[in-house]
C-alpha cells in the first residue's frame, strides 16, 4: 500500500516516497540529513523526514520568542482563541481516515485502536481545551483588603516559550497535551517530536496554520532527544518544559531545565500494579487485565503490568486469562481483525525479548507466550507475543523495571495488606487498579495506593476531565483536567490603591509625619 501523501508540508522525492520537512517560524525547512519512517509491521520505508540538530532548535525558539514578543498571539482574545483550535477539531475530524492511517502505519497501531487513539481520543482532548479557553478563569477579583484601603485583581497571563517533547508511542494525543493548553494560555510552542513517528505532528502544524495560528506561534523540529531534545531543555529563552517519556531522561530533564529554572512537568515511568480481589467479577477482571497490559502491545506508560492474584484465586484466573489470550490475533495492523499489533522496532523487540530471558532466568515460569510469533505473515515487522509469568516475586527485575512490552508479571498474595505493599513497593507511582465488585471496598484499597490514577474495575480510562500524572519518580505536576492551564500560565497579583490620599497610606512606615501635615 502506498503510504497517503498529505498536506503538512511533505514533499515527494524522486522515488515517489513522501519527505517531511520541519515547521519553523510559519515555514517549511528541510535538512541535509534526513530519517527513514519504518514501518513497524513490514519494515518498508514509508516516508522519510527531516533531521533537525541544535541549529534547528535555535531557529524554532527564535521565531517562538519573536512570536511572543510581538503578542499578535498572546493579546488575542481567549474567545479568538477558542474559535482557532475549534477550526482545528473541525480540519482533524474531516481528515480522520488519513489520521487513522498514519497511526497504522507510523506506529503499528491495530486500525480500530489507531481510529480511536489517533483521531477519537485526540478530538475528545482537543475539545476539552477549547473549552476550557472559553471557560478558564483568566482573571478574578480579589477582596478588598490591606493594611490601606486597597482592591485586588489575580491574573493568569501565558508564561512565553513553552517546549514540548513527545515520545513515539502515543505521538498524536501527547502532542494535543503539550500544545493544546500551551495555545489556549497564549503561549508560544516549539514541539520536539520522536523522530519515528513525527508525521500527525508536522500534519497538525499544517492544521494550526490554515486555522488562523501567528507564523511562530508553533514549531515542529525533529532530531535526537540525547542533542535536540536536550539542548531546547537547556535554552534560556525557552520558560516551560513539559515532557513525557522515562524516568531516566526525565531525571535528565529536571537537571537540564534547573539551571535556568524552567516550569517542569514530567510525565515519566510506570510498574502499574493490578489487584484483583476475591469477590472480583472474574470475566470482566480478564479482559480487563488483558486490556490493561495489552493496549498498543503493552507500549503505555500506565499500563498495568503487575497482576496481583489472591492464591484462592491464582490457578483459575491464569487459566482464564491465557485461554483469553489465545482467542487474539497477533498480525497486520491494517487487517480489521487484527487485535495486537508489532512493538515500535528492532530495538525495541530485542528490549523486550531481553527482559522475558531475564524473567525465564530469574525462575519465574512462563505461562503463555515467551517470544516471536512464527509463520507466514511474520516475516517481516517487529513481533513480540503477549507474554505471561507466573511465579514472579515483587523482587525480580520483571516486576520492577518497565519493559514497555507485553508482558505481565503475576504476583500471588494472601491479603489485601499484603497486596497494598507488594503495589507500593516500586519507585513509580503513575497508575494502578482494584477489582472488586464492592466499591467501598474496592474505594478502601484504592486510597492506599500511591499512584496519580486509580482505575476500579477497568484500567486505560483517562478522562479529559481528570488530573493525569504521577507520585514518586512517575512524575512532576499534572496534565488533563478541570486546571490543565495552571502550568501553562503565571498569576500576577495586581493590587489597586483605593484611598486617593498620601497620608491614608502606609508610606509613614518609612519617611515619618509628612512636613505639611
Amino acid at each position: 500500500m502506498v503510504a497517503t501523501v498529505m498536506t503538512g508540508g511533505p514533499s515527494v522525492d524522486r522515488e515517489g516516497t513522501p519527505h517531511y520537512r520541519m515547521h519553523i517560524g510559519g515555514e517549511w525547512v528541510d535538512s541535509d540529513d534526513r530519517y527513514e519512517l519504518i514501518s513497524p509491521a513490514t519494515e518498508e520505508v514509508f516516508a522519510t523526514a527531516a533531521k533537525g540538530g541544535t541549529g534547528h532548535a535555535d531557529a524554532a525558539v527564535a521565531a517562538a520568542s519573536r512570536a511572543f514578543e510581538e503578542g499578535t498571539w498572546r493579546n488575542t482574545p481567549p474567545l479568538e482563541r477558542a474559535a482557532v483550535l475549534d477550526r482545528v477539531i473541525a480540519a482533524v475530524t474531516a481528515r480522520m481516515d488519513e489520521f487513522t492511517e498514519i497511526g497504522v502505519r507510523e506506529c503499528g497501531f491495530p486500525q480500530r485502536l489507531s481510529q480511536a487513539i489517533c483521531v477519537g481520543f485526540p478530538l475528545a482532548h482537543m475539545q476539552h481545551y477549547a473549552d476550557l479557553t472559553r471557560t478558564y478563569a483568566w482573571e478574578r477579583p480579589g477582596p478588598v483588603t490591606g493594611m490601606v484601603l486597597s482592591t485586588q485583581l489575580v491574573r493568569r497571563e501565558p508564561i512565553g516559550v513553552c517546549v514540548g517533547i513527545v515520545p513515539w508511542n502515543f505521538p498524536l494525543i501527547i502532542a494535543v497535551w503539550k500544545t493544546f493548553p500551551a495555545l489556549a494560555a497564549g503561549n508560544s510552542v516549539v514541539l520536539k517530536v520522536d523522530e519515528k513517528t513525527p508525521v500527525a505532528a508536522l500534519e497538525m502544524a499544517a492544521i494550526l496554520r490554515d486555522a488562523g495560528l501567528p507564523a511562530g506561534a508553533f514549531n515542529v523540529v525533529t532530531g535526537d532527544g540525547e542533542t535536540v531534545g536536550a539542548h531546547l531543555v537547556r535554552h534560556p529563552d525557552v520558560r516551560k518544559v513539559s515532557f513525557t517519556g522515562s524516568t531516566a531522561v526525565g531525571r535528565q530533564v529536571m537537571r537540564d531545565a534547573s539551571d535556568t529554572i524552567k516550569k517542569v512537568t514530567l510525565e515519566l515511568g510506570g510498574k502499574g500494579p493490578n489487584i484483583v480481589l476475591d469477590d472480583a467479577d472474574l470475566d470482566a477482571a480478564v479482559d480487563g487485565s488483558i486490556y490493561a497490559f495489552l493496549l498498543h502491545a503493552g507500549q503505555a506508560c500506565e499500563s498495568g503490568t503487575r497482576l496481583l492474584l489472591p492464591s484462592s484465586l491464582h490457578d483459575e484466573f491464569v487459566e482464564r486469562l491465557t485461554a483469553r489470550l489465545k482467542t487474539l490475533k497477533v498480525g497486520d495492523p491494517f487487517d480489521p481483525a487484527t487485535d495486537i499489533g508489532p512493538v515500535m522496532s528492532a530495538v525495541q523487540r530485542d528490549r523486550i525479548l531481553g527482559y522475558i530471558e531475564s524473567g525465564k532466568q530469574e525462575g519465574a515460569t512462563v505461562a503463555h507466550g515467551g517470544g516471536t510469533p512464527q509463520g507466514p505473515g511474520y516475516e517481516k515487522g517487529f513481533w513480540v507475543e503477549p507474554t505471561v509469568f507466573t511465579g514472579v516475586r515483587n523482587d525480580m527485575c520483571i516486576a520492577r523495571e518497565e519493559i514497555f512490552g507485553p508482558v505481565l508479571s503475576v504476583i500471588s498474595y494472601d491479603s489485601v495488606d499484603e497486596a497494598v505493599k507488594i503495589a507500593n513497593d516500586t519507585e513509580y507511582g503513575l497508575s494502578a487498579g482494584v477489582w472488586s465488585q464492592d466499591v467501598p471496598r474496592a474505594l478502601e484499597v484504592a486510597g492506599r495506593l500511591q499512584a496519580g490514577s486509580v482505575w476500579i474495575n477497568d484500567w486505560h480510562n483517562i478522562s479529559q476531565h481528570m488530573p493525569f500524572g504521577g507520585f514518586k519518580q512517575s512524575g512532576v505536576g499534572r496534565e488533563l483536567g478541570a486546571d490543565a492551564l495552571d502550568d501553562f500560565t503565571e498569576q500576577k497579583a495586581i493590587t489597586i490603591d483605593l484611598t486617593g490620599r498620601v497620608d491614608r497610606r502606609a508610606y509613614g512606615l518609612v519617611l515619618g509625619t509628612p512636613p505639611n501635615a
